[in-house]
């Protein structure tokens, strides 16, 4: 059975986000993520870590302002200066708190923006990202998000992303999957997770539709769960959904 971590952004929202850690510990989640850390002091974070024997799993690279609307600056030629001191930000955080995988959003593209140019600016980037990374034992990684709940994004589909990482060329950039995304835009899921296996360092589960617990929607979890394992997958997979209720109540999918 894959490894399970918790998604501290969206689960046990019902706690204050720095209670979040005990919270997941209670519930019997030895490894979370995060979709930013920077607003907390990285020694609370690490504290919460440290007195529940728990793994940061990933939080993501600094993405502009999220409470405007933006989803990443890995795209946007004119905040190349910002994303470079971004990634010294989350390399802080990321020896801080022993975490290991650091995913960049690309974000979206502006009105009537060259896509070209807008690839070559986040090919460029993650190539930076990806040597800083490197130096410290830290996977960078890509995610594609399905265009219904982030219109505009420059990257929707697992075949452009890894067209990109291989165009990057560093071997320690790799594709973050998310199931509930793939799902929307291209389905296939387990002969995509078998094909690319060697290229993916993360995996994120939520059902369609909703963005739900596993077992609310289309996707055959169970299936997939042996799935992972038949393939010889060896990494955490991450339950990053909205939980319909009650975080706590709505567990009864996680195996135990």
């Amino acid at each position: 059975m894959p490894r399970f971590c918790a998604n501290l952004s969206l689960l046990f929202t019902e706690h204050p986000f720095a209670e979040r850690w005990d919270a997941a510990a209670r519930a019997g989640f030895r490894g979370v993520e995060c979709h930013f850390p920077y607003a907390e002091p990285a020694e609370v974070l690490a504290d919460a870590l440290r007195r529940n024997a728990q793994e940061q799993v990933l939080f993501n690279l600094p993405a502009g302002d999220w409470s405007a609307g933006e989803r990443g600056i890995g795209c946007l030629p004119d905040r190349i200066d910002e994303f470079e001191h971004g990634v010294g930000t989350a390399i802080r955080y990321a020896k801080a708190l022993d975490c290991r995988r650091i995913n960049c959003l690309a974000g979206l593209a502006p009105a009537d923006a060259d896509r070209s140019e807008l690839l070559s600016v986040m090919e460029r980037n993650l190539r930076f990202a990806a040597r800083a990374l490197a130096k410290e034992g830290i996977t960078l990684l890509v995610e594609p998000i399905n265009p219904r709940d982030m219109p505009g994004f420059l990257l929707n589909r697992s075949a452009e992303t890894l067209a990109l990482i291989e165009r990057v060329g560093e071997p320690n950039v790799k594709l973050q999957y998310d199931v509930y995304h793939m799902q929307i835009t291209e389905g296939d899921l387990a002969r995509t997770l078998e094909r690319e296996l060697p290229r993916i360092g993360h995996v994120q589960i939520a059902d369609n539709p909703g963005r739900h617990e596993p077992g609310s929607g289309e996707i055959n979890f169970p299936f997939l769960f042996d799935w992972l394992d038949r393939i010889g997958y060896d990494g955490w997979v991450s339950a990053e959904y909205l939980p319909a209720g009650d975080t706590v109540a709505g567990l009864g999918w996680l195996p135990r």
